[in-house]
């Protein structure tokens, strides 16, 4: 699965920049050296074409006629000439717009772009969504919901103050609204159009982008509240390991021993601080069309350390159309997207229905003294180590 999905992502060729080396060179002999229909039946099945027959054939000034012959102002080159150095890149060209993608008036990739968007990645990103919702409603109606064993003493542990609870809330609110109109830009036209109509499709798109644009700021920085105040409790610990070995006592009686975050939860810590920050990174460059660019130079980077050589993917290109870079960006965002959704809906599910006690954690900040035992009770018994410390250090009054 992983292999697959770097595959996707890295060997993504458009078909701007194809080739077929180690395709059998075609014979074009009836079309005089030009294109055949097997050439335009392979590109629109989204098949690497070797356009090397072609590329070069942009004219050549020093065979154009003299200024003052018949056809001197033609300069050597036909339009169709000009048009294939347009499409490989090669024109000499100049623009009153001094845009990155001001000079690149052809670029033939996005079939391929729309093609992936609308099908793999929708496809198989729809599927996970389900399969991870079916999965978790069968864990429940088999394993029920975790409750405390032991009896509730109806004392209460602070286990986050309020500015942690704001962090977090801050995050989890943003990353719904953020999902939820995410979802709706890539599947409103082939869900949304036929239930409700283009007209209220309109709005509910043009009103989606806003909030998807302008919530990413929230997101980014409860990312960075979050990573700056958990940073340190999410940290290894061996208590991890005995935890993970015992499944977290998920699927038996009777729960390991952890700090104030179990192994389970600093996964989760992990995948959201990697992840978000990939999805972070890959958005700002959508936000700012053409200012980051990040594929060309990572893809130069695994040519160089020969990990796409490892994986069996070959060279990949580092020289991008401005373009291809948005339409990579646009692509992992919405992949990197669609695994974090999958992760945070069994965030959700442990959090309030799965877990009895849990959602007080970040509802209240308060726990029961008993599931707090049960579940971090390396972290009980430091805050009450801490609270007997203090204690014993007051000063009593006079």
């Amino acid at each position: 699965m992983l292999r697959a999905l770097i595959a996707l992502m890295l060997t993504l060729s458009f078909l701007s920049t194809a080739n077929a080396q180690d395709a059998a060179a075609p014979d074009r002999s009836a079309t005089g050296g030009a294109q055949t229909l097997e050439d335009i039946m392979a590109r629109q099945r989204g098949e690497p074409v070797d356009n090397g027959f072609r590329s070069g054939l942009t004219g050549d000034p020093d065979s154009a006629a003299g200024i003052s012959e018949q056809l001197g102002t033609l300069g050597g080159a036909s339009d169709p000439d000009l048009w294939r150095a347009l499409r490989f890149g090669s024109a000499d060209i100049s623009a009153s717009n001094n845009g990155p993608a001001a000079t690149t008036l052809i670029q033939d990739g996005g079939m391929n772009w729309l093609q992936l968007r609308e099908g793999p990645v929708a496809i198989y990103g729809g599927y996970l969504l389900l399969a991870t919702i079916a999965l978790l409603a069968l864990f429940f109606f088999v394993r029920g919901r975790i409750r405390i064993d032991g009896e509730k003493t109806g004392n209460k542990i602070t286990r986050f103050k309020a500015v942690e609870r704001f962090g977090h809330w801050l995050l989890a609110g943003s990353f719904i609204l953020l999902g939820v109109t995410g979802l709706i830009s890539l599947f409103g036209r082939k869900v949304l159009i036929p239930v409700f109509g283009h007209d209220a499709f309109s709005f509910l798109a043009v009103g989606s982008k806003w909030i998807h644009n302008n919530v990413s700021w929230a997101f980014m920085l409860a990312l960075v509240m979050i990573f700056v105040m958990w940073v340190v409790h999410n940290l290894p610990h061996k208590s991890d390991i005995n935890w993970l070995l015992k499944g977290g006592g998920i699927f038996s009686k009777g729960h390991p021993p952890a700090k104030k975050f179990n192994a389970g939860q600093k996964l989760i810590f992990w995948s959201v601080i990697v992840l978000g920050t990939s999805i972070s990174v890959s958005g700002l460059s959508l936000l700012f069309p053409f200012e980051i660019n990040m594929f060309a130079a990572t893809f130069a980077k695994l040519n160089a350390l020969g990990i796409s050589s490892a994986l069996g993917l070959g060279e990949l290109r580092e020289v991008l159309a401005p373009h291809e870079e948005m339409q990579y960006a646009q692509l992992w965002h919405a992949i990197v997207s669609f695994v974090l959704m999958a992760i945070i809906l069994a965030h959700i599910y442990i959090g309030t229905v799965g877990m009895e006690g849990a959602y007080d954690a970040m509802g209240s900040g308060d726990v029961e003294e008993q599931w707090a035992r049960e579940h971090h009770s390396i972290w009980v018994d430091e805050v009450m180590a801490e609270k007997q410390a203090a204690s014993k250090g007051a000063t009593p009054a006079e």
